[in-house]
């Protein structure tokens, strides 16, 4: 990443603080072209030097993450199958598919919610996924929401530790 981006992000997070983790996190979730990880790792950084506080950054990223799964999974949820089954000819998807990965998510989707947020580009789409498979929402949010935990812990917590020598 350019070291403007990185110069910008932090004057983000330095003058607008929480808020400002927290609407690019969901938005970074819902897919729009963010650098969570990067994201998170700067504001770990910026929490060890005391330039944000501890407890609205660590709420900030969770919520961000979590918000921003929760609208992907409903876009999938209230919109998803009916756009793949209205568009879906054109490019193979049929009934049948989706019964295939709804079937799929119910076994092995779940763990893909916690995991997939580690790994880039997949994160985006599990919660639509989910959505479109049908997966109820509980369900969708225990294991979500435990990733989404994981995941901000794990990439606040690098920045924080080794911040002192970035």
């Amino acid at each position: 990443m350019e070291q403007t981006a990185l110069d910008a992000l932090a004057l983000w997070l330095t003058h607008y603080g929480a808020f400002t983790l927290f609407i690019l996190m969901a938005l970074g979730i819902i897919a729009f072209p963010i650098p969570e990880e990067t994201l998170m790792v700067l504001a770990g950084v910026l929490m060890h030097k005391g330039t944000l506080a501890h407890a609205p950054t660590i709420a900030a990223a969770l919520f961000g993450a979590m918000t921003g799964i929760t609208v992907s999974y409903l876009l999938g949820r209230f919109l998803g199958k009916y756009v793949l089954l209205r568009f879906g000819n054109y490019v193979g998807i049929t009934e049948k598919h989706l019964d295939k990965a709804h079937s799929w998510f119910e076994r092995f989707g779940k763990w893909a919610l916690s995991i997939g947020y580690f790994i880039p580009g997949v994160r985006h789409f599990t919660g639509i996924s989910a959505g479109i498979s049908g997966l109820e929402y509980p369900q969708f949010a225990l294991f979500a929401y435990i990733g989404a935990l994981f995941w901000v812990s794990s990439f606040l917590s690098v920045g924080y530790f080794v911040g002192g020598n970035w």
